[in-house]
């Protein structure tokens, strides 16, 4: 006998992700740590972790030799960030070089962090902090290509994202052929593509709080299509899936878009960021889609038949976490608790 329609291959991976994916949807606005240098080894240092409805997870920035275990010098709280600032942080003669820097909290979330460290004479060091790995030591003259990191910062994004990618597993239940799945999936890039730019470059912007229900909205919208197509079903998104991939991927890219965007680049360092954290997304999208197709066919082939309801799995598990997320942000959107 034939597996069913999407198999429980796509049963395997969305279970997955559920049971991966947090109690919040993926966080898409990094964090950022920038530390300016001042004369005689004092130091400024800035903290924005990103924030949900005035709330913010607990995230707490530390340099070794307990140099922001003081009070910050002034903190600031907003409905999409809460910045901390010390300002005149003395390091001693050593200076930072060798410190060790970590991010308490980091490893319990899927925010990643941006560290920016910029030196008296201007030359300025990055790196990115993630939540397996949210130490490093301080080496501020060893230099390398630090812009490649936001390509890893989009592949991380997207492979990481449950939200995101429980999207795509919509798409890839509705679309069973393989020339629709490539114009679905054209469709879906050139969308995020072209909001990821213009939001970056041009300063298209949504509010985050209403740019998280919308996200989720997308989510729990094609769940009910994946199952009227398991069932043999027809509609509009069934027959032209690529319309909605690309009316939702404007969405998406304007989420990618956030955290690119919140970083403060300076536009020199924008542009560059821009193509290779899209391209990160790219990778790590494909990468996605290509496995998902693989552990398909991998199940056909093995010809064993499963329950039909166990067929509905992942379009369930799609449409409970997208309404999870739906209320969830909506919530906060309203200010509730």
């Amino acid at each position: 006998m034939r597996l069913g329609t999407a198999g429980m291959a796509a049963a395997g991976m969305a279970l997955g992700l559920c049971a991966a994916a947090p109690a919040s949807g993926h966080e898409v606005r990094p964090a950022l740590l920038e530390v300016s240098e001042q004369p005689n080894n004092h130091y400024s240092v800035l903290w924005k972790q990103p924030s949900l409805g005035g709330m913010a997870v607990h995230l707490v920035p530390h340099i070794s030799g307990g140099l922001l275990d003081v009070a910050p010098s002034s903190i600031e709280t907003g409905p999409d960030f809460e910045i901390r600032r010390w300002r005149d942080v003395s390091a001693g003669s050593q200076g930072l070089e060798g410190r060790t820097l970590s991010i308490e909290g980091l490893n319990q979330t899927l925010t990643d962090v941006l560290v920016s460290f910029r030196a008296a004479n201007g030359d300025s060091v990055q790196r990115i902090l993630i939540p397996q790995n949210p130490r490093l030591t301080v080496h501020l003259r060893q230099a390398r290509p630090a812009m490649l990191d936001f390509l890893f910062l989009g592949i991380r994004h997207i492979l990481t994202g449950p939200d995101h990618l429980l999207f795509l597993v919509g798409l890839l239940l509705i679309v069973s052929d393989r020339w629709m799945l490539i114009r679905t999936v054209s469709a879906f890039t050139l969308a995020h593509s072209l909001t990821l730019a213009a939001a970056t470059l041009a300063g298209l912007h949504l509010s985050m709080p209403l740019l998280n229900v919308l996200i989720a909205l997308s989510i729990l919208f094609v769940a009910p299509e994946a199952i009227r197509a398991q069932r043999g079903g027809t509609s509009l998104t069934i027959r032209f899936p690529w319309v909605v991939a690309f009316a939702f991927g404007l969405l998406h890219g304007m989420g990618f878009a956030t955290g690119l965007t919140s970083l403060g680049l300076a536009k020199s360092a924008l542009v560059p960021a821009l193509v290779l954290f899209n391209g990160g997304v790219e990778i790590g999208q494909l990468v996605f889609i290509a496995l998902w197709l693989a552990m398909r066919r991998a199940f056909r082939l093995m010809e064993f038949s499963w329950p039909r309801a166990a067929e509905l799995i992942p379009a369930y598990a799609v449409g409970i976490l997208g309404a999870f997320w739906t209320f969830q942000y909506g919530a906060a959107a309203l200010g509730l608790p």
